[in-house]
């Protein structure tokens, strides 16, 4: 029996999926690239953008129509809107949500599915044959001719626990052997008028934080590189535990301190913080210790104070401002990402001028723009949007010549200088890899060695391109040493 997962929109869905991997193939499913191969099909959505739930759309239609051919099953979860919620009742055998991911194997064996966890489920669950509907704690299952149907709608699991605990508890199958993510909390309470998140994840949970360090250090100790905390506001983490979990500054510290002593290096990153809550604090720790990698990624969305007011962000342009000063007075040689939106309801020509104006004086290493589109659930949804396409689109390209600009201008300077870089990949340009430095820089250079995947390397840069650097391969560090 086979499974296959799509998995939509951000890092925290990514996570989310290596979980849901872990107890699929507890089941005894085993992954497949390939949808046709699959007897189990799935989606982690994302409703950000309706970009996302078109593909949706587009997956399960495809999806039931092969189910006239062969058995199959399918199910959705992520970040579902009740409105969308409500259209995929329909299309969908089974939806459930994260919290609820220990449950999902009793879900999937009620639909006739012979695994191993199936047969031990039939054992303990069934009566002897008959064609009378058996009640359980959660189900209303009918044996009829040796099968178990779902009776009426597809299936949805009870309210999820609020807390999320047991689906931490879980161990993830990470999809990589040197890069991972690490949750390290739940929703969010910000409200952007923008946002679905509060209404698709709930409000903010923090995972204990010794479960953190806890998988930092198995991560670590595995060989692991790269390691992203992820939380949708991760500098608010531990304050909905009312003084009974230590602040995010504290997390980072505690794992700055095990980053010294212990025999591995590591760069350390987190996603996403919020200007409104990007302390002081949170920049000195960082500047502190070796292993939490010198890169900030603090969403703008805007340059414009009215724009961000209407979009409920809580912070003005001059806040931003503050935070990115401290962060080149402390960290200078850190590197600088954002969120942006473009065509926003009511942007004016002035308030994206003053978009533009923010991404001169702040010369970001990369941004991540994306054109508004309104979500049902959010606030500004039941606002006018009245921003025409092609308005957003020009606006777009002109944020995106403006960073190429700066991105080109701060890779031109690192021409001549020597680099830590993590080998990701096989680069696309032939006979070449390629990997990224502490700052997330993009470097290629000339190799056919597969066995440098996942190792640091030392990169003389030679060359530099709009978004990537090129460069020559000087030595490579094997763990605690260094081969030329």
């Amino acid at each position: 029996m086979k499974y296959h997962i799509v998995t939509l929109g951000c890092q925290m869905n990514k996570s989310d999926s290596e979980r849901l991997a872990t107890v699929i193939e507890e089941m005894g499913f085993i992954p497949t690239e390939s949808e046709e191969d699959a007897n189990l099909l799935g989606v982690v959505a994302c409703s950000v953008r309706q970009k996302a739930i078109d593909k949706i759309y587009s997956k399960i239609h495809k999806w039931n129509k092969w189910k006239n051919k062969r058995n199959l099953i399918t199910f959705v979860s992520g970040c579902v809107l009740p409105s969308d919620r409500d259209k995929f009742l329909k299309l969908f055998d089974i939806i459930f949500q994260m919290s609820e991911l220990k449950e999902v194997p009793s879900m999937i064996s009620q639909y006739g599915v012979t695994t191993p966890f199936k047969m031990q489920i039939d054992n303990e669950l069934l009566l002897p044959e008959t064609k009378h509907a058996v009640s359980t704690n959660q189900f209303i299952l009918n044996k009829y001719d040796g099968k178990i149907t779902i009776a009426g709608q597809p299936v949805i699991m009870k309210k999820p626990d609020e807390r999320i605990e047991s689906f931490w508890d879980i161990k993830p199958q990470y999809n990589s052997t040197f890069e991972a993510f690490i949750p390290i909390q739940n929703g969010c309470d910000k409200f952007c008028t923008y946002c679905a998140v509060p209404y698709t994840r709930g409000r903010e949970i923090s995972r204990p934080s010794g479960e953190i360090i806890n998988e930092v250090k198995r991560l670590v100790n595995s060989g692991y590189k790269s390691i992203t905390l992820l939380g949708q506001n991760v500098n608010s983490y531990g304050i909905d535990k009312k003084g009974n979990e230590i602040s995010f500054p504290q997390l980072l510290q505690k794992i700055g301190e095990y980053g010294q002593t212990c025999d591995k290096e590591f760069w350390l990153y987190f996603t996403s913080p919020h200007p409104q809550d990007m302390s002081n604090e949170v920049i000195v720790v960082i500047s502190q210790f070796k292993c939490l990698a010198k890169q900030i990624h603090l969403p703008m969305q805007s340059g414009d104070d009215q724009v961000l007011s209407r979009m409920n962000r809580n912070h003005s342009l001059n806040n931003y401002r503050e935070i990115v000063q401290t962060v080149h007075r402390i960290i200078p040689e850190a590197t600088l990402f954002t969120d942006i939106i473009v065509g926003f309801t009511g942007e004016t020509d002035e308030q994206f001028a003053n978009t533009v104006k923010a991404m001169e004086e702040f010369m970001f290493n990369m941004a991540y723009i994306a054109r508004y589109s309104p979500r049902p659930g959010a606030t500004s949804s039941k606002w006018n949007d009245d921003i025409p396409h092609e308005t957003k689109k020009k606006r777009l390209h002109v944020l995106s010549d403006l960073l190429q600009k700066h991105s080109l201008e701060h890779n031109r300077a690192m021409v001549g200088r020597n680099y830590k870089v993590l080998v990701i990949q096989k680069d696309r340009k032939e006979g070449y890899l390629s990997g990224i430095t502490e700052g997330r820089i993009i470097v290629r250079f000339a190799s056919d060695r597969m066995d440098l995947v996942g190792k640091f390397a030392d990169v003389k840069i030679n060359s530099a391109a709009d978004f990537a650097v090129e460069g020559e391969l000087i030595r490579v560090f094997e763990d605690n040493s260094v081969t030329v």
